[in-house]
């Protein structure tokens, strides 16, 4: 299945592989080996979530690094106790949660502000008056150019509200010192030196959800960066998602190379193997996210989908495209459910109390917490249950949070069809939701298509490691002999006529949480009366 090219092979497991996996919830640092494609061993940090405010989430940009080097540490730990040599590992990738934004001064390295974190909603105003000014208010006026949508979700709006409301970020911008990045290129800068010669880089994976490149040329675009009002001069520098970008300074693996970057869904893409036209994966973690590879063409959708890029395995190699479909909160309603409606005690409790009960008893819920991503791109809608009876119970709303993550998923099924042409006939699973077999088959059973789960759950990880085992120059890792991992599959149980019917009402759920949150023009004011 994987091949080493690199020449001998030492130590038992032969050349190993590592990969940095900083999620919104937790990092993990794992090792694999790069002739079996298995995990050998891992660390993993929970990480905290700040909510200053209602509907803000930011976090700590120190805590998320502090996390990553811990991860390191304890994993070569491990490898020792393992008796496995840690000098074995001849390369590093990282995968990253997207559009998060972090800012610092290259001067100290201090960060100038907390992470603001991709589903965070305060841009919402900062949206609106953007919208105001292009012709048309069309939020889709860019998209040609981007391939995204003007919403909350993308790293230009987060940027542009630290420049426009943290008075340390406008000083450090106008004394030349300002550096921004998402988080792979927080960590990268660390990593390769920081103060002392730190690498300020990106991939095109992580740089095509900032609004700000082209993604037809692959480069920052002057006229993105105008729109935006973002100075050019804060941005990294774009590279490949395969290539020696730099070297670790300090550490248990001090001098192994850095060669693969992937943001996270499209690394899971990669660790799915969708490498070729007309696959798709869909990612079950704090949000959901269902990539379709569309090979070299760029296919602009028609139908409230995300144009990205998906990989480009180096310098000179092709650059592969997707379409994307975001859900901006499914495991994040599990937690929900745990943190604050204390409805159960762990998220694992989740899949026993939903099968404690044969269907959800005619509850819908909508857990649009930050308003919906697509196919709506809706700022304005907010959580809401619909279909309570005296009768409901948590058992019932635990099984309307499952199914409420399945039918968002069917949402952007229906978009990706209407975009491609064709019907996926099958739906390649991963993510940290994807152990729940009742939402598995739930899945497949709102969808109406099988849905498949890779025996080996790691893929996101996988795939930053398969990207940095191919870079030129450490090629341990042969991306041309692959073959399909065992699976455990769902296939549908209801009926055609139930399933529609279920979704139509899902749908009328979804009209009913839109309207919620006012501009904030429109904003009743202290002491107006609710008519």
């Amino acid at each position: 299945m994987w091949s080493a090219a690199n020449g001998p092979i030492s130590g038992k497991h032969g050349p190993l592989v590592g990969a940095v996996d900083q999620g919104t919830s937790s990092t993990r640092f794992l090792v694999f080996s790069a002739v079996t494609g298995e995990v050998l061993t891992y660390h993993q940090e929970e990480v905290a979530q700040l909510y200053p405010k209602e509907g803000w989430v930011e976090q700590d940009s120190n805590a998320l690094l502090k996390s990553v080097l811990t991860c390191i540490e304890k994993t070569v730990e491990n490898l020792r106790t393992l008796e496995i040599d840690p000098a074995d590992i001849k390369a590093l990738g990282i995968t990253n949660q997207r559009e998060t934004t972090v800012v610092w001064d290259k001067t100290t390295g201090k960060p100038l502000y907390k992470a603001i974190v991709w589903l965070d909603a305060r841009t919402t105003s900062t949206v609106e008056a953007i919208l105001k000014e292009t012709p048309g208010q069309n939020k889709d006026y860019v998209k040609d150019m981007c391939g995204l949508p003007i919403t909350t979700y993308f790293s230009a709006l987060k940027l542009r509200w630290l420049l426009d409301n943290v008075k340390e970020v406008q000083e450090v911008v106008e004394q030349g010192n300002l550096l921004f990045g998402t988080i792979d290129t927080w960590l990268l800068w660390n990593l390769t030196g920081g103060l002392d010669g730190g690498l300020h880089v990106t991939d095109v994976t992580n740089a095509s959800r900032t609004m700000l490149m082209n993604i037809s040329t692959l480069q920052w675009d002057p006229n993105l960066c105008k729109f935006f009002k973002i100075p050019m001069s804060v941005l990294p520098e774009i590279r490949s998602s395969s290539e020696i970008y730099g070297y670790i300074t300090k550490g248990p693996l001090l001098g192994v190379p850095i060669s693969g970057v992937l943001g996270d869904q499209q690394a899971a893409l990669v660790g799915q193997m969708c490498l070729s036209r007309g696959l798709a994966k869909n990612t079950y973690g704090t949000g959901c996210f269902l990539l379709y590879n569309t090979g070299t063409q760029i296919v602009q959708s028609n139908h409230g989908l995300l144009t990205t890029v998906a990989y480009k395995f180096g310098k000179n190699a092709p650059t592969i495209y997707a379409l994307e479909g975001s859900v901006a909160i499914a495991g994040a309603a599990v937690r929900w459910l745990r943190d604050n409606l204390n409805i159960i005690k762990t998220s694992a409790d989740i899949e026993p109390l939903a099968k404690s009960v044969k269907d959800s008893a005619g509850v819908y819920f909508v857990p649009a917490f930050s308003g919906l991503y697509a196919p709506y791109w809706r700022t304005d809608a907010r959580g809401t249950i619909c279909g309570l009876t005296q009768g409901s119970s948590g058992a019932h709303l635990a099984r309307a949070v499952l199914e409420a993550v399945c039918f968002q998923t069917r949402e952007i099924l229906d978009s990706m069809q209407k975009d491609s042409g064709i019907a996926l006939n099958k739906l390649q699973v991963d993510g940290g939701m994807t152990c729940n077999n009742t939402l598995m088959q739930l899945q497949a059973d709102l969808a109406g298509v099988p849905v498949v789960r890779p025996s080996m759950t790691e893929t996101t990880a996988l795939g930053a490691a398969m990207a940095a085992g191919a870079a030129e120059g450490i090629a341990v890792w042969d991306l041309t002999k692959l073959s399909p991992p065992t699976t455990d599959d769902f296939t549908p149980t209801i009926m055609p006529e139930e399933r529609e019917e279920r979704y139509e009402r899902w749908c009328m759920a979804v009209e009913r949480c839109m309207g919620w949150e006012l501009p904030r023009d429109k904003q009743p004011g202290p002491g107006s009366e609710h008519k």
